[in-house]
């Protein structure tokens, strides 16, 4: 089924109507969408009631309810990325809420300033994010699991999207529920993908060819960095992307997929104003089933599993290395190959090359992997040529800099591999013999690293300069050194914000104004804690003038005072200022990671649920 490309929005008082600018399927009907009851349906255009304000729209992104009434998102900006066959896929630029309510005199003022709150975290969230999609494309499958859709080509995009990437689909599952009672309505419904996408036309030796790169940031346990880590009780992991890699040259199509994700055990890092915040593993008697849930699925999905864990042997992250390779152990699992290679004491001095010690230890696993090749000729059937029978999982602690990297390398590795299957390469030829091809190719990897951990961490991702120029540099280690103080200050102090963004627009919370305000007892505290710390700046700055005034009488006494009331200052800012982490207020962490206001209050012998962990994880180390 098509879908309508150009709207036009009539905003009016009684409804939304949204009017194709073509005839559709033989239909110019328009989409209206009753204001006060929320009802849809397919109607001819009328002119009898005036707009209040018209405007061209590319989709609907979806409705969501909040306190006053349910919100409509629009898009009203978009952006070509690029063609993958005939297929144009754009970026999102721009999103409009509007309100079916038109008025919100009946809220209380509390209620009106959480409305407020709530939209800003959604257009925080819809215009500060990576979506994409396409008309004719479906942007959640690869090319592979495309394959296996040809023969029921006539199910819209939104009936066979893969639900993981499917981004808005809880926003719009008023429109879906009407489009399963009235098929007509599937033509308004546009599945939207969040990660990345670039697509880049590519010569080498005057061969043409299409390159593109696309990542696939999974809904599931979706959040920012130190607030969604681990492992869900459905197998579930934070910061799950599916990265492919596309090819398209004539009739050729060759992908290579890969993934990422969160060790797949009970584990938290909560921001407590350091630098490095706690590791603490949880739940070790309910781990062994999640785990074994998330490798049953992603065998399920992609084939036998090639995990590389990338973190430390030595220091804090040990307890992880441990935890995730005794689980593997217990899992033996004959479609699970697990490999720990430790990036930082392997690649350290800048040693970079060193990666290709990972990569000739897993080379025969790669080999017997391959990748996906078919031909697809037009009014001819689809030509497999090769499947990829495996994917490499790969994950460090937080899925980005350290993965993006070894990602990278394994992708190069497979290009060259379908270059020179469909004769674009030599057999002995290698990708960086081309200088034009070798800077497109490692900008778009690096790019995408941006992309992915932006989304995560709220910076750009570390270690580029080797994925751009294939080099470690001191200015590439400076501006990393940049980055991870950013993401210091993000983490701590806005990341609660995004994580209740992420919450709010994919469904996990649902507003419901009958209850207490989410966010009034965190305003208290931050009204209380910026009266204390204001108190107490300003008793200082008192007793330094009075001390002070007379230096002729300034008497070691008061010297003593002055350093007392200085130090006594400092220790109580110290304890008040973790009351302006930024914390999750919609969704808040679990009582036995974060269960008060100050920070998280950690207990080792409870966030080790089974002692007998802990004690073998004391044995190891």
């Amino acid at each position: 089924m098509s879908l309508h490309q150009n709207l036009v929005l009539y905003v009016k008082n009684s409804s939304f109507v949204l009017k194709p600018t073509t005839v559709l399927n033989g239909s110019t009907k328009a989409l209206i969408i009753n204001r006060d009851t929320g009802d849809l349906s397919l109607e001819e255009p009328s002119n009898e009631e005036p707009a209040k304000e018209i405007l061209n729209v590319y989709g609907i992104f979806g409705t969501i309810p909040l306190i006053s009434s349910n919100y409509l998102i629009v898009i009203t900006g978009r952006a070509p990325v690029g063609k993958i066959h005939s297929h144009d896929i754009y970026r999102v630029t721009e999103t409009r809420l509007f309100p079916y309510s038109r008025s919100t005199n009946t809220l209380s003022e509390a209620q009106k300033s959480d409305e407020s709150t709530y939209l800003s975290l959604l257009n925080s969230s819809l215009n500060t994010s990576v979506h994409y999609f396409s008309y004719t494309y479906d942007l959640t499958q690869s090319l592979e699991r495309q394959s296996e859709f040809v023969e029921a080509n006539q199910q819209a995009l939104w009936q066979r999207a893969d639900d993981r990437f499917y981004w808005n689909h809880y926003l719009q599952k008023h429109l879906i529920e009407s489009a399963q009672q009235n098929l007509e309505l599937g033509q308004f419904i546009l599945p939207v993908m969040h990660g990345f996408v670039e697509v880049r036309p590519a010569i080498i030796k005057d061969k043409a060819f299409t390159f593109a790169l696309i990542s696939r940031r999974s809904k599931y346990r979706v959040g920012t960095r130190y607030f969604s880590r681990g492992v869900d009780e459905e197998g579930n992991v934070s910061n799950f992307v599916e990265t492919e890699q596309i090819i398209i040259s004539g009739a050729h199509q060759l992908s290579y997929v890969q993934t990422r994700g969160s060790i797949p055990v009970y584990w938290s890092q909560v921001t407590n104003m350091k630098y490095t915040p706690k590791l603490s593993i949880h739940y070790a008697d309910k781990t062994a089933e999640a785990f074994k849930k998330h490798f049953d699925k992603q065998i399920e999905l992609y084939g036998d599993q090639i995990v590389v864990n990338l973190i430390n042997k030595k220091g804090y992250e040990t307890p992880m290395g441990i935890a995730f390779e005794d689980r593997i152990n217990e899992l033996h699992n004959p479609h699970v190959k697990y490999v720990h290679f430790d990036f930082h004491h392997e690649c350290r001095n800048m040693r970079w090359d060193r990666i290709s010690v990972l990569v000739d230890q897993i080379s025969s696993d790669l080999d017997r992997q391959g990748y996906y090749h078919s031909l697809s000729s037009e009014g001819q059937k689809l030509e497999i040529l090769k499947k990829q029978s495996s994917v490499t999982r790969t994950n460090c602690m937080d899925c980005l800099d350290r993965t993006n990297v070894v990602q990278s390398v394994l992708a190069r590795k497979a290009l060259t591999l379908q270059l020179r299957e469909i004769a674009v390469l030599g057999p002995q030829e290698q990708c960086d013999q081309f200088p034009d091809f070798e800077f497109l190719l490692r900008n778009v990897w690096a790019d995408n690293a941006d992309a992915i951990s932006i989304a995560y961490s709220g910076t750009g991702a570390l270690k580029t300069d080797f994925t751009r120029t294939g080099q470690r540099t001191k200015a590439g280690a400076f501006k990393d050194f940049v980055n991870s103080t950013v993401r210091y200050f993000k983490n701590n102090y806005s990341d609660g914000s995004r994580q209740d963004a992420y919450d709010l627009l994919l469904g996990k919370y649902t507003i419901d104004p009958s209850k207490p305000s989410p966010f009034t007892n965190y305003r208290i505290i931050r009204f209380k804690m910026a009266c204390g710390v204001l108190s107490l700046l300003v008793i200082t700055m008192c007793a330094g003038h009075f001390t002070m005034s007379s230096p002729g009488e300034s008497t070691i006494l008061s010297k003593i005072f002055w350093l007392g009331l200085f130090v006594g200052c400092g220790y109580m800012l110290s304890h008040e200022l973790p009351a302006f982490i930024d914390r999750p207020k919609l969704c808040p962490l679990p009582s036995d990671i974060f269960g008060h206001p100050y920070g998280p209050l950690f207990n080792d012998s409870k966030t080790l649920v089974n002692s007998n962990t802990q004690i073998d994880l004391e044995k190891k180390l």
